[in-house]
């Protein structure tokens, strides 16, 4: 059903009990904002962990972690990123922030900040380790003051990525080159590894990312060595492997699948102009049909109860019967709309401002003609929420909040954000739900995702916690050297396998690398029918 109003003061879905995420809105920051210049779409992708899971925090810190700092303070580091909170998703375990400039996932041990465009991410990563420091009471130690604070917090380990940009003359900041992200990184952490994924004349990927327990660089510290950028570009035969540390979350994933040159028509969905064209049909389908019903059993109508929501009716000096469904929610994936129901006479029809305008109620429109919203349908995650925004005069940004069906106690997410512009035309989903959880392969859900969009081109980044499925062990209980290899190998061909077979690509490049703790695959993949040559490549090399 098309849904079209926020209440006054909305702050929650109706359907929020306990332990069911829940939203609050932004009103302020939704009135003014325009897509026009969102130009740049590959985000920038900060994780920093302050423990290696929810369970394990340290004794300085509150139960709650991370998730007790107020929203205020969030928005006040957001500040120096260069965004604005739209809503928040509030859940036991993770609460999920829509930005103005893509998304920021705060779980109680790490918190997961992504923006596009030119906002300028790595100039908040001192304040979010002062506030996790001050605020959350995580152990902490002296910074440097030349970097903006004087106390940080010391972070488990730090994951910084990003796609080649398009358009790395228009950064600002430390984000004008890796070069310079590297050497701010460098700046807040020691013993850091910075790498580039790829091919150094194509598609590639960049990430930098620090050793569990990580150090911080103390103040006026002598001239020290920079980190390297290694970069990795593996044969199809060749896979890395190395000494495993220790980790304490074995289902721990996370994927991205990274897509350019979006189909027109496919890109076409994400225009204001289509999803509101969408919703008006919806609605006056639904009117129609609730008003035929309503003939066929009421004759003069006084009320009307429609799918077990009752509404009042009140006539119009026109002759029009209006309908105001008192109990609207943008947030339901099967919530009601309110109807005009205009007299047999009349053919005009006057749509709800939120059909004609950006905002939650299209954005929430889109995600469920897209099929985005069936990515992790409500049959088999009924606590899902999606908190979904369109933009004006396009762009689209989504978050999902997943808790775990009849399972362990954990909540995950997923979050989808879509520049359809055909000059930039680019589209992103990334998820933490574990494969296991989903019962589907990986590949699977990558098939799902590119169906939507049906990219010229994309890119698959898998993080995976890198703990062998392996049953064979010795009579101490521990595995064999010999045998851990060999299962870990057969894992990773047995997973290659099937992403290599993604329907209507070819697999062009793939890179699998074992880092401490995790396991990486990078995969490039180009269109059977593509015509559009060699990637654009605004940014090469370093």
């Amino acid at each position: 059903m098309v849904n079209t109003e926020i209440p006054n003061h909305y702050t929650a879905s109706p359907s929020s009990f306990s332990g069911t995420p829940h939203l609050t809105i932004n009103r302020d920051v939704t009135l003014d904002l325009d897509s026009t210049n969102a130009f740049e779409g590959p985000e920038k992708l900060l994780e920093v962990w302050f423990s290696a899971s929810s369970t394990s925090l340290p004794a300085t810190t509150s139960p709650a972690g991370l998730k007790v700092v107020p929203s205020e303070v969030w928005k006040e580091m957001l500040d120096l990123v260069n965004c604005k909170v739209l809503s928040v998703v509030e859940s036991e375990l993770v609460d999920a922030y829509l930005l103005s400039e893509s998304s920021m996932f705060v779980f109680p041990h790490k918190l997961i900040l992504k923006t596009c465009g030119t906002t300028t991410l790595l100039r908040g990563l001192p304040r979010i380790l002062e506030i996790a420091a001050l605020a959350a009471g995580f152990p902490h130690s002296v910074a440097d003051q030349t970097l903006g604070t004087g106390t940080a917090a010391r972070p488990y380990r730090v994951f910084y990525s990003r796609k080649n940009f398009l358009f790395p003359d228009r950064q600002h900041g430390p984000h004008r080159s890796w070069r310079d992200e590297v050497k701010s990184l460098d700046k807040l952490f020691l013993g850091g590894s910075a790498y580039m994924i790829g091919k150094m004349n194509g598609e590639h990927w960049y990430l930098y990312l620090t050793e569990p327990n990580t150090i911080l660089t103390p103040p006026a510290t002598p001239e020290r060595n920079k980190t390297e950028t290694k970069s990795l570009k593996l044969t199809e035969s060749e896979t890395c492997f190395t000494a495993c540390g220790a980790y304490n979350d074995d289902q721990d994933e996370t994927l991205e699948v990274l897509m350019t040159d979006l189909e027109p028509e496919s890109a076409n969905r994400f225009y204001l102009d289509h999803a509101s064209a969408v919703a008006e049909g919806r609605y006056y389908q639904e009117l129609h049909a609730a008003r035929n019903d309503a003939e066929a059993h009421m004759g003069d109508i006084n009320s009307i109860k429609s799918n077990g929501i009752h509404c009042k009716a009140a006539k119009l000096s026109t002759g029009r019967l209006k309908t105001i469904d008192e109990n609207n929610d943008v947030f339901s994936n099967t919530s009601s709309d309110p109807a005009d129901l205009m007299d047999s006479d009349s053919e005009m029809l006057t749509f709800p401002e939120e059909l004609t305008t950006e905002g939650h109620a299209l954005g929430t429109v889109v995600s469920e003609s897209s099929g985005l919203a069936d990515v992790y349908p409500t049959s088999k995650y009924p606590d899902a929420r999606i908190d979904a925004y369109l933009f004006t005069p396009c762009g689209f940004s989504a978050n999902g909040v997943i808790p775990a069906p009849n399972g362990p106690d954990a909540t995950h997410y997923f979050t989808v954000h879509v520049t359809p512009e055909p000059n930039c035309s680019y589209a992103s989903f990334e998820t933490n739900v574990p494969s296991k959880q989903t019962g589907r392969e990986t590949a699977d859900v990558i098939e799902q995702v590119v169906n939507i969009f049906k990219p010229g081109r994309f890119s698959v980044t898998l993080f995976e916690g890198n703990k062998p499925d392996v049953e064979d062990e010795d009579i101490n209980g521990e595995v064999e050297t010999a045998n851990k290899i060999k299962a870990l190998e057969k894992q990773v061909a047995r997973k290659n396998s099937r992403l290599d077979q993604i329907r209507g690509y070819r697999r062009v490049d793939r890179i699998v690398h074992d880092l401490e703790g995790y396991e990486l695959v990078f995969k490039y993949y180009e269109r059977f029918d593509w015509e559009g040559g060699s990637p654009r490549l605004g940014e090469a090399g370093f």
